[in-house]
């Protein structure tokens, strides 16, 4: 059984295809090369998946707070309400979603930045969206999940202490050595521990935080590992 974890990136999507311990770094330029890498079970990616119409996610509020005693909630960035999908431009963003949300409520830069990947990811699951492509978070998995990396992603510190949880569960050191050209580290990482998390999902041992609601297309309001 192969699973995939799947990271935004600059460029697209790194894309980590675990089998046992064997796992392999994939540059996927497109949504649509994601959901076609093939023979996994299940696909686990960094991504907003279930979107609000009119306010914050219960499953982003409860991984803040699952991650707050780490010193990391605020790698959980708020998703945008489903209105923000509609626009490209920031300033229209901000307007829509303080239309939506009460009180009003605008993404912040950092969030905005993520909206063409929502929207494509969004567009790309169809109606309905396939049981096998869920929303992981990696921090989830690494301070959680794994545990034992108390320091930030991108410092030395907490770089080592990534590449020691993953060694436990898969040959990760291969994986990196193997990875496509100008993948970053960070990210290569991170798409790891959404194979990890997928693998969970495939498993039927994973966690979860959310309210147990969809949203107006379908999708689960939750964030596994």
């Amino acid at each position: 059984m192969a699973v995939l974890g799947v990271d935004g990136w600059q460029l697209g999507w790194v894309g980590a295809r675990l089998e046992g311990r064997a796992v392999q770094l994939l540059d996927l330029p497109t949504v649509a090369e994601v959901l076609a890498v093939p023979d996994v079970d299940v696909i686990g990616i960094d991504m907003p998946i279930g979107l609000s119409e009119d306010g914050v996610r219960a499953c982003d509020e409860l991984a803040r707070h699952r991650l707050r005693e780490f010193g990391a909630a605020s790698s959980v960035f708020p998703a945008p309400v489903r209105a923000v999908l509609a626009t490209d431009d920031y300033a229209e963003a901000r307007a829509l979603s303080r239309a939506a949300t009460t009180p009003p409520r605008a993404p912040s830069a950092q969030t905005f930045q993520l909206v063409r990947s929502i929207r494509s990811l969004d567009d790309a699951l169809g109606d309905p969206p396939p049981d096998r492509v869920v929303e992981v978070h990696p921090e989830l998995a690494f301070r959680v999940g794994l545990g034992g990396v108390p320091d930030r992603k991108g410092t030395a510190r907490g770089t080592v202490q990534r590449l020691a949880a993953l060694r436990a569960v898969m040959d990760v050191e291969d994986a990196l050595a193997d990875a496509p050209a100008g993948v970053p580290m960070i990210d290569a990482l991170d798409a790891c521990a959404a194979a990890w998390s997928a693998q969970r999902l495939a498993d039927g041992t994973a966690e979860s935080v959310g309210d147990g609601t969809t949203d107006s297309r379908g999708r689960p309001m939750r964030i596994c590992w």
